[in-house]
């Protein structure tokens, strides 16, 4: 089983707006499907609380917030329990198509010794809640 996820959508939007919809943490909660809430500042060395769902139950995680590029980029490190175990490498990249479309890839690599066990449980789950999550973005972005 591959160790990485990465989804694409269209987005028929500004960047500067996906950008807006997508660093919005506080309003997650709102159109959010998969991560019902990140609390926390999205800048480099920050530490994020995230409360998402997968598979029928609620995770909590915090990552270490490691790249922003306003309007393109951002990234983040998550772990479970601690580095090595399962660690997920979660990224945001948006590509500006023309003026008024985007193209926004959702993607995470996974690694450390219980990745390949843990992904054969919840990895297929993971992949359609990217899925929902980028719908759900592509609809705000564009209203």
């Amino acid at each position: 089983m591959s160790k990485r996820i990465v989804t694409e959508i269209i987005i028929n939007a500004p960047k500067e707006r996906v950008w807006q919809a997508l660093t919005n943490f506080k309003a997650y909660g709102a159109w959010n499907p998969f991560i019902n809430s990140i609390e926390g500042e999205l800048r480099v060395g920050a530490r994020l609380t995230n409360t998402m769902w997968n598979g029928g139950k609620a995770y909590v995680f915090k990552p270490l917030v490691l790249t922003v590029r306003p309007n393109a980029y951002f990234d983040w490190l998550g772990s479970l329990w601690f580095r090595g175990i399962f660690d997920g490498h979660h990224y945001f990249e948006i590509e500006q198509l023309n003026e008024s479309q985007v193209k926004l890839t959702q993607g995470e690599n996974f690694s450390g010794l219980l990745s390949g066990p843990i992904l054969k449980k919840i990895g297929a789950d993971t992949r359609d809640n990217f899925i929902k999550m980028n719908n759900a973005l592509k609809l705000l972005a564009e209203q």
